[in-house]
This record gives structure tokens, sequence and C-alpha cells, in this order.
């Protein structure tokens, strides 16, 4: 059994490559991944269990991971009362709750696995556990470090809640949305095709600050930094047709050669598509956009 300290840097050093790794993926890794993970100076661990939500392993103290799947057979609550609730493993309160339980004790952090589809995972860490609810059978979960020391995490004032609801969905649904949308345009940039995936990143057709810009893939485009930034200053425009048109300024300019290859020679091109229908953007998403576009 690793010591407090060992532990504590274990996990940090498996985070840290966590980290490295999904800004390369763009957000997401494979049950195969996260079975047999490579960090540090070589060091190999599992980082979920083959068939549970909750993976304790033998040599730590507290559990390193859970899974928190849509189509699973508990109700995790993505937030409730502000925070995000985990339910306790069926049975006694003890088993796979107790490692669990220990995590709060400790004030351990774990990783948050979000499933988006047959064995593919985004992770989210460090989230910690805060509250342990034996009444309603769940743990709360803090995932972010600013809602790690909430006094009382059930009982929190109007404010607090605000503050924490605001706070993990932002945390959740970014991680899921970027994870979600680049990984429907397999890693690439649809505008140049660009496959760096830690420069690319999820841009939002209706923006998030709007009541219908939900964080969902038909919402999403996966565009590099550059071509996300054109986007959202409204230099480029994407046409329901899926058309790319760039900012007639800016067409006229003469510049180095990124304005040449990298925007001008993008206009009247066509954007990459996901292959799965139902995750390419929403025409009509598109439409209301790329008439903000032009009237800018």
């Amino acid at each position: 059994m690793y010591s407090l300290d060992e532990e504590h840097s274990l996990r940090g050093r498996i985070m840290a490559s966590l980290a490295e790794r999904t800004a390369v993926s763009g957000g997401f890794l494979s049950r195969a991944e996260l079975s047999d993970f490579t960090f540090g100076l070589g060091e190999r661990r599992r980082l979920i269990d083959s068939s549970k939500g909750i993976w304790n392993p033998r040599d730590l103290n507290a559990t390193l991971s859970i899974v928190s799947s849509p189509d699973g057979p508990y109700d995790d609550k993505d937030v409730d009362g502000g925070l995000f609730r985990y339910d306790y493993r069926a049975g006694s309160i003890q088993g796979d709750n107790a490692k669990l339980r220990r995590a709060k004790e400790l004030d351990l952090p774990l990783i948050l696995l979000r499933k988006t589809r047959a064995s593919e995972y985004i992770p989210i860490f460090p989230v910690y556990v805060i509250d342990d609810d034996q009444k309603r059978r769940q743990f709360v979960i803090a995932v972010d470090e600013a809602l790690r020391f909430l006094s009382r995490p059930s009982h929190l004032s109007e404010l607090e809640r605000r503050y924490a609801e605001q706070t993990t969905r932002a945390r959740l649904h970014q991680a899921m949305f970027r994870g979600m949308v680049v990984r429907a345009y397999e890693v690439r940039c649809a505008v140049c095709r660009l496959q760096h995936g830690d420069l690319l990143d999820a841009a939002h057709i209706t923006a998030d600050v709007e009541e219908t810009g939900l964080a969902v893939v038909s919402n999403g485009l996966s565009l590099c930094k550059i071509h996300h930034a054109a986007y959202d200053r409204n230099l480029m425009g994407i046409s329901p047709e899926f058309k790319v048109e760039i900012n007639r300024d800016l067409l006229l300019e003469v510049d180095g050669p990124m304005l040449k290859h990298g925007l001008q020679e993008m206009h009247g091109s066509t954007i990459l598509l996901p292959t799965r229908r139902a995750e390419r953007p929403d025409p009509d998403r598109l439409a209301a956009r790329f008439e903000t576009f032009r009237a800018s």
C-alpha cells in the first residue's frame, strides 16, 4: 500500500500525463488506452475498472476513478443543488463505496470518466469527493478546485448554489462539448483539416451564452485556433450549405502567407462533415449565424 505522500505524487503524475494526452487526442480516450495507461517515466497503470463504475486499485488508499455513463444502471445527476452527484454502488454502503468515501477523508483527487459512446470516455480531473449523503446514497463531487472547500456542500446558500451550479456546469459541459465535437470530426479542423488535437477547439455555432446555445455536437464545429478566432469574430462565416466565406475586406488585404493560405484560400471551400448525420452542424443554426456574419 502506498503512503499518503506517495499516493498524492502518483496521482499527480497520472493527471499530468492525462492532461497532455487529452490535449493531443481532442479530449477523449478509449477504454483500451485507459486500461493500460503509460505516464511519468514509463510507468503503467489501469485507470478504469474492467466492469464496474468505481475503480479501486488494491495498492491505493482510495478510489482512483469513477465512470458516469448516460446509459448506465445508476441515476447520476449532472448537477443537483449546484454540485455533481454520484450514486453509491448498489448494496451495502461499504464495499466499493468505502474507498470512495476514503477519498473524501484523505482529500485525494480522482478522475471522473464521462462516457460518450461505446468504449470512449472524456476524463475530467482532478475532482474531489466533498460530501457523503448516506440518506440519498450519493457522493457529492466537486469538479472544480474552487468548490473543494465549501463548508456545508449539502446546505448551500442561494449565492453559493448559483455559483456552484454555474461553475460545475461550465466545467462539465466544456470538457464534454470539446471531446464530443472534436471526436465527431475525427480530430480534424472542419475548414483546413489540420489534425493536431492540441490545436483544435470546439466552436459554438449558437453562442453558449444564448438560451439555445446548447452543448450538443450539432451546435459545434471542430476548428483550429485561427479558424475558431476568425469564426467568433465574424471574419469567417459558414453557410447552411456548409460553404466557407471570408470577410470581403479580409479578402482584399495583402499580408503574409498565413492570411493567404490560412484564410483567403479557404473562401468558397466546403467544410469537412462528421460521418454520422446526427452529429453534423444544424443548418438552421448555421443560417442564423451566417446572417450575423453577413451583417457584420
